[in-house]
C-alpha cells in the first residue's frame, strides 16, 4: 500500500518562516531550557545513584578488611578465606540492589525507568548467582586448606555442625533455579504466572540465606563495623520493598477507589477502556506512563496487566487501549462498566520528563499508537516541531487515528501514516522499502525520538535510529518483557 502523509494547517508555512515568527522563537527558546534543564537534573540524579551502588559494595569490603580482614592473607588458606567472604559480600550487596531497583523505588524509576531498571536487575542477579557460587566454593577450599583436610571433609563438617548453613545451601539452590527459569529462552515456554510464582522463591532464598551471614561469620560479630551496616542494609532493602509494592498501591487503590466507567470498541479487535476514581490529579500520571492494573473480577483479580494510558488523566479519569492479544486481553473486551480497578503505578520514562531538547518524533506501531496518542496530548512543543509517524499492517490496525488527526491538526504536528506489510527486516512498508527515519523527518536528530509498538518492529526502528546518527540519549522507548 502507498504511504499516506498529512500536514496539520499550521504547518503549510515552510519551517524557515516558522522559525522567524518571535512569538514560535520565545516558545522554542523556553521549552528548550525546559528540557535541557530536566535532562541534567536527569544526569546527575543517575550519577548519584551510580556512585551510590558502587559505594556500597566497597563499603562492605572496607568494613571486612577494617574488622581484621587483612589479617586472613597472612597464609594462603586465609587469602583463599578471605576472597570467598569478598565474594560473598558483592554477592550480598547486589542482591540488596537487585531488590531495591524492582522495588518500584520514584527516584529510581524516574531516572532509571521500570524496564531498565529490570534489565539491570537482571543483569546484577546472573552476578550475584556467580558470587554466591565463587563464595561457596572459595570459602569451603579456604577452610580445607587451613585445617588441612580435603575439601569434602570441610564441606561435611559445616553441613553436619551448623543448621544455618544447610539453610544457606538450600537458598543457593533456590537461587539458581530461579536464575536459569529468567533466561529467556525457558521463560517463553510458560506463562507469566509460572514464572511470577517461581520468582517469588527469590524472597524464601533471601530469608533462608540472612542467619547464616550473622551466626557463621565472625565480620559480622557484635562488636564489628559490619553487623550494623548489614543489619541496615537489609531494614533498608526489606523497608522499600514493602513500602512501594505492597503498602503504597494498596492505599493508592483505596484512596482513589476506581471503577469501569466506559468501554469503547476503537477497532475491531480492540477497546479504551475509562476508569473513574476520586483525587486522580494525585496520581501525577502522565501521558505514556504505564501502571498496573488489576480488573477486580473473578477471572481478572489475580492477573496484573501493565498498559500504558491512551489519554492524558483528567480530574476524574483514566483511559487505557487494549488489544486483543490472547486469552487474559481477550476477556477485557467484554469488561462490564461498575467493575472496581486496583492500580499500581504510574510507573515509566515513556513521558515528557525524559525530554531533552524542544523537538520531538513520534513513532507507533499497533496498539503501541495508545502511548504515542497519550504522549502527544501531553507534552508540549511550537508548530512544526513535532512528527508523528504511524506503522501498521492494515488500516484496521491505526488505532485511534481519529484521536491523533484532531491533536496533530490542533497543536501543529505533521503526520505520516505507512501501512502495509513489512519490507523484510525493515521498519516501514514495501512501499517505502529502504526508507530511513531521515527521509520521512530530515530534523530528526535533532529531536526527542518516542518509539513504541511490538518489539522486532521497535528494534528495526532503534537499529535505523542509530544509524541515522540520533544520540542515544535523544532515544526513548520501553519494553513490557517479563
Amino acid at each position: 500500500m502507498t504511504t499516506h502523509t498529512f500536514d496539520a494547517p499550521q504547518l503549510d508555512a515552510p519551517r524557515g518562516d516558522l522559525d522567524q515568527k518571535p512569538g514560535a522563537r520565545h516558545t522554542r527558546s523556553a521549552l528548550l531550557r525546559r528540557y535541557q534543564g530536566q535532562a541534567t537534573r536527569r544526569e546527575v540524579r543517575r550519577d548519584v545513584l551510580t556512585v551510590g551502588a558502587w559505594s556500597l559494595i566497597a563499603t562492605s569490603i572496607a568494613l571486612f578488611l577494617a574488622d581484621n580482614g587483612i589479617r586472613y592473607f597472612a597464609t594462603l588458606g586465609g587469602a583463599i578465606t578471605a576472597l570467598g567472604i569478598i565474594a560473598g559480600l558483592v554477592a550480598t550487596a547486589f542482591m540488596c540492589l537487585m531488590l531495591v531497583l524492582t522495588a518500584r523505588v520514584p527516584v529510581i524509576d524516574a531516572t532509571l525507568g521500570q524496564d531498565r531498571a529490570t534489565s539491570l536487575h537482571a543483569k546484577l542477579g546472573r552476578g550475584m548467582v556467580f558470587g554466591l557460587l565463587a563464595h561457596g566454593i572459595l570459602l569451603v577450599y579456604g577452610y580445607a586448606l587451613s585445617d588441612k583436610i580435603t575439601p569434602i571433609a570441610t564441606f561435611t563438617q559445616l553441613w553436619t555442625s551448623s543448621t544455618d548453613f544447610i539453610w544457606a545451601c538450600v537458598a543457593f539452590l533456590m537461587l539458581g533455579v530461579v536464575g536459569i527459569s529468567s533466561m529467556v529462552a525457558l521463560r517463553r515456554k510458560y506463562p507469566y504466572e509460572v514464572w511470577f510464582g517461581i520468582h517469588l522463591t527469590t524472597y524464601a532464598a533471601i530469608l533462608a540465606s540472612i542467619p547464616h551471614q550473622f551466626s557463621m561469620s565472625g565480620m559480622l560479630a557484635e562488636g564489628t563495623w559490619g553487623r550494623p551496616f548489614w543489619a541496615a542494609m537489609w531494614l533498608v532493602t526489606g523497608g522499600l520493598m514493602l513500602a512501594y509494592r505492597v503498602i503504597l498501591p494498596i492505599l493508592a487503590s483505596l484512596t482513589h477507589q476506581f471503577t469501569v466507567s466506559r468501554v469503547t470498541p476503537v477497532g475491531p479487535d480492540a477497546v479504551s477502556i475509562e476508569v473513574t476514581g476520586r483525587k486522580v490529579k494525585e496520581l501525577q500520571a502522565r501521558g505514556g506512563h504505564w501502571l498496573n492494573w488489576r480488573f477486580l473480577t473473578p477471572e481478572l483479580a489475580g492477573q496484573p496487566h501493565p498498559f500504558s494510558l491512551s489519554a492524558e488523566p483528567t480530574d476524574s479519569t483514566l483511559r487505557i487501549t487494549v488489544r486483543n492479544l490472547g486469552e487474559g486481553t481477550a476477556r477485557l473486551m467484554s469488561l462490564k462498566p461498575g467493575t472496581k480497578v486496583a492500580i499500581e503505578g504510574p510507573y515509566g520514562m515513556f513521558t515528557d520528563a525524559s525530554r531533552t531538547t524542544d523537538k520531538v518524533v513520534l513513532l507507533g506501531a499497533g496498539i503501541g499508537i495508545a502511548p504515542i496518542r497519550a504522549l502527544l496530548e501531553s507534552t508540549e512543543f511550537a508548530p512544526g516541531d513535532a512528527a508523528v509517524i504511524l506503522r501498521a499492517s492494515t488500516p484496521d490496525e491505526l488505532y485511534l487515528l481519529d484521536e491523533v488527526v484532531a491533536l496533530c491538526e490542533a497543536k501543529g504536528a505533521s503526520l505520516a501514516l505507512l501501512v502495509g506489510p513489512r519490507a523484510g527486516q525493515s521498519w516501514v512498508p514495501v512501499t517505502d522499502a529502504g526508507a530511513t527515519l531521515i527521509d520521512f523527518v530530515p530534523w530528526a536528530a535533532e529531536a526527542d525520538v518516542y518509539v513504541c509498538g511490538p518489539n522486532p518492529w521497535m528494534e528495526a526502528v532503534l537499529a535505523d535510529v542509530a544509524a541515522c546518527g540520533i544520540p542515544a540519549a535523544q532515544v526513548h522507548d520501553e519494553k513490557f518483557d517479563w
